[in-house]
């Protein structure tokens, strides 16, 4: 995306008969706030000021919007006959993933290191590696995160008891999404 700067007189801050050149204060609220009053009713979506060495970015507006990446689907889904979905199931599959919120709860909440798909099993058919009320050791595998065509096993941080699992089977997840959250026993 191309960017120009946009040479417009601004609005003059005012400085206080007591600072000159060399005296580094910081940026009042009132300083700041004349800043993005200086920005209204003009194009410009982002400002990054410099003064003192200090630095002030402002953005306005909203942000990018995130890309979607699509996986295909392993082996063992494929071969699962399903009925034609009907047009409201079809319209929440394309629906961005609603991350629950499980840190209000209490435990330790697992988060994923990196973006991949998740798997609860080692196989399609194979048994998951934890269910719901399975009680765990620090160190032992939770569950298989495939990145790049690498099998990652992501294991628990401490001793616990799996409380909650937060994803389905064969899901992508993003960095830092929530996985599991695991409740000291």
């Amino acid at each position: 995306m191309a960017r120009r700067r946009v040479e417009q007189p601004a609005k003059r801050i005012k400085e206080s008969p007591t600072r000159g050149a060399d005296v580094k204060e910081p940026c009042s609220l009132d300083e700041v706030k004349a800043l993005v009053n200086a920005l209204a009713g003009t194009d410009v979506t982002s400002l990054r000021w410099n003064r003192n060495g200090q630095q002030i970015i402002i953005r306005r507006g909203q942000a990018a919007p995130l890309t979607q990446v699509v996986h295909h689907a392993p082996a063992a889904a494929l071969h699962t006959p399903a009925a034609s979905p009907s047009p409201s199931r079809a319209a929440a599959a394309h629906a961005p993933p609603v991350v629950p919120k499980a840190e209000a709860k209490p435990g330790i909440v697992i988060t994923t290191p990196f973006v991949g798909t998740f798997y609860r099993a080692p196989s399609p058919d194979s048994p998951p590696f934890v269910e719901v009320g399975t009680v765990v050791k620090k160190g032992q595998a939770l569950c298989i995160i495939e990145a790049m065509k690498l099998m990652n096993e992501i294991e628990a941080e401490g001793p616990g008891k799996i409380a909650e699992i937060l994803i389905a089977n064969a899901t992508v997840v993003e960095l830092g999404q929530p996985l599991f959250r695991i409740e000291s026993v």
